[in-house]
């Protein structure tokens, strides 16, 4: 089946966390965010690159819509053709961010913050739960969504991030000195260390990050303690950054994986 399938239901099969829709007049009320500006250093104008047939920023866009839990899907961007992209979408662009947002050295707490207070000044509305989704996460399924709102609601959680197995044990992560000296990053034990001995480490892998509005607020930070963590496949948790990472996603929704 290929990766893209919007049908597969990710949660299903991670963390044994149901991903059932509950009739229930207490369901949490939903933010989907997801934020797009114009400026990229690493891939001009990014969100809009096509990737298998569609905008890199479309495949997010369609993951928030198909979720089975109900969500209000909201653009937050500073971009004229990403708004009307993202409206001929199915997402909200009820606002334009302000260009100070839209900055290399703006802080994506501040962003998010903006887009909370927008909605509790001109709606007087504020989520229970908002759930970042950034466009550059197109491998993200519906099912992944789900099933991290799950996860925050079963546990009560104040937050909610979703990772991936590392590739990488930190043990075997090395830094290089002056004199060109391997050094080690974290202590290890001594010894030969075989890889099915080795303790599970995780990556954030950007797909997901889940919080309680008021907690972003207060915090500012996606971290409060406690945070519980989302596991998803390596095969989910590309992260776009390069034009080799869009190469790279291009072929895997197409399918194309001979290249």
């Amino acid at each position: 089946m290929a990766l893209h399938s919007r049908s597969t239901r990710a949660g299903e099969e991670t963390q044994g966390v149901s991903i059932v829709k509950r009739e229930s007049a207490a369901r949490p009320s939903i933010l989907g965010l997801i934020t797009a500006r114009s400026g990229s250093k690493g891939v001009h104008h990014k969100n809009v690159r096509v990737v298998a047939g569609k905008a890199l920023i479309a495949w997010t866009i369609e993951a928030a819509l198909d979720a089975r839990q109900s969500m209000r899907v909201v653009v937050s961007t500073d971009d004229a053709e990403i708004a009307s992209l993202a409206r001929s979408s199915g997402a909200e662009v009820p606002f334009m961010r302000p260009r100070e947002l839209a900055t290399d050295e703006a802080s994506h707490v501040d962003v998010v913050i903006h887009s909370i207070r927008w909605f509790e000044e001109h709606e007087r509305w504020t989520p229970d739960y908002l759930v970042l989704l950034q466009p550059t996460s197109p491998l993200r399924a519906s099912g992944d969504i789900d099933a991290a709102v799950n996860l925050a609601i079963e546990r009560d959680a104040l937050a909610v991030i979703s990772v991936c197995p590392s590739p990488v044990h930190p043990y075997f992560i090395r830094s290089i000195d002056a004199n060109s000296v391997l050094r080690p990053v974290c202590g290890m034990p001594e010894g030969y260390l075989r890889r099915q001995d080795l303790p599970s480490v995780y990556s954030v892998n950007g797909a997901i990050f889940l919080i309680r509005p008021d907690v972003l607020e207060s915090r500012r930070t996606w971290y409060p303690d406690p945070t519980h963590g989302y596991v998803m496949p390596v095969e989910r948790s590309l992260d776009v950054n390069t034009e080799w990472d869009l190469r790279l996603a291009d072929m895997i929704l197409r399918g194309d994986t001979k290249e």
